[in-house]
């Protein structure tokens, strides 16, 4: 028996080990101090209404011997046709067509942006930004893939672009950005695409954070652009849109023009779904289903607005202290450069400190990371409007 040895290639899950040992070793020595945590980025906001009140009617028809559903159609590929007809919705509401053979309902994107690698030889190159999100970086490392970097960094606003000098099989894009809060417009994704294209690669594209898009110059699916269909795989979650972290649901589309080496990915993936999975339970479904329709887009939007004016918050409070940043706008992180000169693990102990605020650093997510600091807008308006306050003061003070 021999064990895959990439997995001793990955690194200790060093970052928010230790941010959560170095805040808990605060609080420890610091009892009588509230310390505010602008780190997580898990949402706080209950679930909208329409959609517990589908799951419960969910519930209600499991409980039944008639209404009563085991499996789902086709191991659930592809889903109830409840939610799949929300998701057709929305996205023609964006412009987008699709058929209903192209969607896959899952329990989220972080699941299907590592599973979808086994469809792909282990041979492909993998293009990541740097920073990254660490669950790309750590699903390609587990299989043994080369992985290549574009430099994502202040003076490209931590929106990397084609490099033709390099030679990519998979390209992971995440847009609006998981950390730097970056995102692309529409301009630039078609740039991206025309690269994939010229490549032969695919393109992998992460749109859990597209709700929190306003600008309309800024793209909320890659299939808005011309093209995709034939060189991107689009990964989605309802985690962020609709509160669904403690829920799990999400779905990924894989285009039926999409093909290489003469084999229609969107078959390879259906076909690796039925054997290693199960789907995505009824009651979950259902209340996805909730979340795109009249009622739930008005609930959902509500909370996701929450977020954004925490974000409002957090970027106006840097803004005033003249601190270079990047998101804040259209997605709920905030990429700050750290104020002093001070490196990012420098600026956490500084600002737990001094502050008694918990944000994460950037090094965590890669070399480029180093000197920046990620803030989330996850928190309670009355943390997030006490953190900004206290983050003032300490700017001030220098």
């Amino acid at each position: 028996m021999k064990i895959n040895e990439h997995f001793l290639q990955l690194k200790d899950s060093y970052l928010f080990a230790t941010v959560g040992k170095k805040t808990a070793d605060f609080k420890k020595a610091h009892p009588d101090k509230e310390v505010i945590r602008l780190s997580i980025g898990d949402v706080t906001l209950p679930l909208a209404p329409v959609v517990v009140s589908a799951m419960k009617k969910a519930v209600e028809e499991m409980g039944k011997k008639e209404s009563f559903r085991g499996y789902g159609p086709d191991q659930t590929c592809y889903g109830y046709d409840a939610l799949l007809d929300s998701i057709l919705a929305s996205y023609a509401r964006k412009g987008v067509s699709l058929d209903k053979s192209e969607l896959f309902i899952s329990d989220g994107a972080k699941s299907d942006c590592g599973n979808i690698l086994d469809i792909f030889s282990a041979d492909n190159v993998v293009l990541l930004p740097d920073p990254v999100y660490p669950a790309y970086a750590d699903a390609n490392v587990m299989a043994g893939r080369k992985i290549v970097y574009a430099d994502a960094n202040e003076e490209n606003g931590f929106l990397p672009m084609p490099d033709e000098s390099v030679q990519a099989d998979i390209i992971y894009i995440c847009s609006p950005n998981n950390p730097t809060g970056a995102a692309y417009t529409r301009e630039q994704l078609k740039v991206w695409v025309e690269y994939a294209k010229r490549m032969d690669a695919v393109i992998l594209y992460d749109a859990a954070y597209e709700y929190f898009v306003t600008d309309p110059k800024l793209a909320r699916s890659i299939y808005e652009v011309e093209g995709a269909k034939e060189c991107a795989i689009e990964l989605c979650s309802y985690s962020k849109t609709a509160g669904f972290t403690g829920v799990r649901c999400g779905y990924t589309i894989v285009p039926h023009s999409l093909v290489r080496g003469g084999v229609s990915l969107n078959k390879l993936w259906a076909r690796r779904q039925s054997t290693k999975f199960n789907g995505v339970s009824y009651v979950t479904q259902m209340g996805a289903a909730a979340v795109f329709s009249e009622e739930g887009e008005k609930e959902i939007s509500a909370n996701i607005d929450f977020y954004r004016e925490n974000a409002r918050i957090i970027a106006k409070c840097l803004d005033d202290a003249g601190i270079w940043y990047t998101g804040g706008k259209n997605s709920p992180y905030i990429w700050m450069k750290c104020p002093f000169g001070m490196d990012s693990w420098t600026f956490f102990d500084y600002l737990l400190e001094q502050a008694n605020v918990v944000g994460t650093p950037g090094c965590g997510f890669g070399k480029n990371g180093e000197g920046f600091f990620r803030l989330t807008a996850f928190g309670s308006r009355e943390n997030t409007i006490e953190a900004c306050r206290r983050i003032t003061q300490i700017l001030k003070r220098g």
